[in-house]
């Protein structure tokens, strides 16, 4: 499956919608960019192997590691990577689905969410 870009990221937002709001109103400190593929910089700073996949990045300096004296030098970001989203996927359906559980793992990073946590919202 491939898509233009403005397609891809139409599906990008109804998956956002499609997030509770307890998750989806970080977003508001967050900015989303959406990418082809990750560079091998990110791939390195992810920790992903040669041949694995990466489907979405969070960078910036997670709620838990925040100081009032140190506030970050830049905005948080979350990376969706198009084209590793789309060879997972066969249908829209899922590949919205995929984009929400992918954003909802980044947000998870940033808010520090226990992977119980998840599982119980059904991102698990």
């Amino acid at each position: 499956m491939r898509l233009a870009e403005e397609d891809f990221d139409s599906i990008v937002e109804e998956a956002i919608s499609h997030i509770p709001d307890e998750i989806r109103n970080y977003l508001k400190n967050i900015i989303i960019s959406v990418r082809r593929r990750p560079t091998k910089a990110m791939l390195k700073e992810a920790g992903i192997p040669r041949g694995h996949i990466l489907l979405g990045l969070y960078q910036g300096v997670p709620l838990t590691e925040r100081s009032a004296v140190y506030p970050p030098l830049y905005p948080d970001k979350i990376f969706l990577f198009q084209e590793p989203l789309e060879d997972v996927c066969k249908t829209r359906e899922e590949l919205t689905r995929q984009i929400e559980i992918t954003l909802v793992h980044e947000i998870a990073h940033f808010i520090g969410m226990s992977e119980e946590r998840l599982r119980e919202l059904g991102y698990g």
